[in-house]
């Protein structure tokens, strides 16, 4: 182990579009396989610290390898101490604003200098946090879902220990959201918790109306249900649902969650690391969760979020929709419906034979 900080030698960003186990529908389209940025930061003591982040679109791969590339340009030769080289990215982007495709690459390169960290050091990500790995409890992440046809698999996330199911409505009425909990709810059993996320497709007085239909079903809780910058709408849900609210996937960086926490948006908060800071941002934002005693999730990337749950004070539950599997050398472990963080670093590391088969 080294006595000594690695620097920043040269990053590197590629673009693939992964296969995943199932399509994943929702309110506004089927993602059918995962357009992933994988990055490498290569360090001058010959470790490369690693990270991947979701495109959500192929349109937009291109356009996060080459700014991911550039930054790092600019990086080169720093001494990796995440404080500080977000503090650099801040200011350089300050004018520009930390949203949106510039908040990815950010965040994605605080996971890998973290990861770069983590092998110096010989240790998992959670413990240079103060933590240790340990079980996190997970939910299988699904879309919309028939439940006769995905019977088969609704059944092997239970007999793989999941103690949740997550599924998606929004994408047609009140009616068929309500065909679709009731049938899930009947198959699953009582014991385990049933979530809806509506991934901001409705108005606050139409998530009202379908929150009261929805609420004989006993749901765990009710995800995005409006426009997440909608916070006074998020909160206007929240005061007249029976339900617990979620949110956050898309809030960005500290300074959402805590405009969000301030308003009273929601009952429990999900951040998700490549929008809120990569691992630097989710620590602050744990820390607000703490003091606001907010119960507080993950959304993607599970193989890092495990590292970042461990550590949170007010964990809730890990969210598992497997995007990296097809490329990673070693993928995500389920044990009893459980994900425990490994290292050193994050654990992360490239399947290149799969990796160039899924290249674009």
């Amino acid at each position: 182990m080294s006595t000594t900080t690695p620097a920043i030698r040269s990053v590197k960003a590629r673009a693939v579009i992964a296969p995943i186990s199932r399509p994943v529908k929702n309110a506004f389209g089927v993602i059918e396989a995962a357009p992933l940025v994988l990055i490498d930061v290569e360090t001058d003591q010959g470790i490369t610290g690693r990270s991947y982040i979701f495109a959500y679109a192929k349109l937009t791969l291109e356009p996060l390898v080459h700014l991911i590339e550039q930054i790092g340009r600019d990086l080169a030769g720093k001494a990796i101490a995440p404080f500080d080289l977000v503090a650099a990215m801040d200011a350089k982007f300050r004018l520009l604003g930390w949203q949106g495709l510039v908040g990815m690459a950010v965040s994605g390169l605080d996971m890998a200098f973290y990861d770069a960290l983590g092998q110096a050091a010989g240790r998992p990500v959670a413990e240079l946090l103060g933590g240790s790995p340990r079980p996190m409890r997970a939910y299988d992440s699904y879309g919309v879902v028939d439940p006769i046809a995905d019977e088969k698999d609704l059944k092997r996330s239970l007999d793989q220990g999941f103690r949740g199911i997550k599924i998606k409505g929004g994408n047609s009425d009140t009616a068929n959201d309500e065909r679709m909990v009731k049938g899930v709810r009947k198959l699953v059993g009582p014991d385990v918790a049933l979530m809806i996320d509506f991934n901001q497709s409705l108005n606050p007085a139409e998530a009202i109306s379908r929150i009261a239909r929805l609420s004989p079903y006993d749901l765990h809780w009710v995800e995005e249900p409006v426009a997440q910058e909608n916070l006074q709408g998020l909160a206007a849900v929240r005061r007249e649902s029976s339900i617990s609210i979620q949110a956050g996937e898309n809030w960005w960086f500290p300074r959402g969650f805590a405009e969000a926490i301030a308003v009273g948006a929601s009952d429990f908060i999900m951040p998700d690391l490549m929008k809120v800071g990569g691992v630097t941002g989710w620590m602050r934002v744990a820390a607000q969760a703490e003091a606001a005693s907010i119960p507080m999730s993950s959304h993607l990337f599970a193989e890092a979020s495990a590292h970042m749950l461990a550590v949170t004070p007010t964990a809730h539950w890990l969210e598992v929709l497997d995007l990296g599997r097809a490329i990673l050398a070693e993928p995500l472990q389920i044990v009893d419906g459980s994900v425990t963080a490994r290292g050193p670093g994050l654990g992360l590391s490239w399947n290149e034979a799969a990796v160039a088969k899924y290249s674009v």
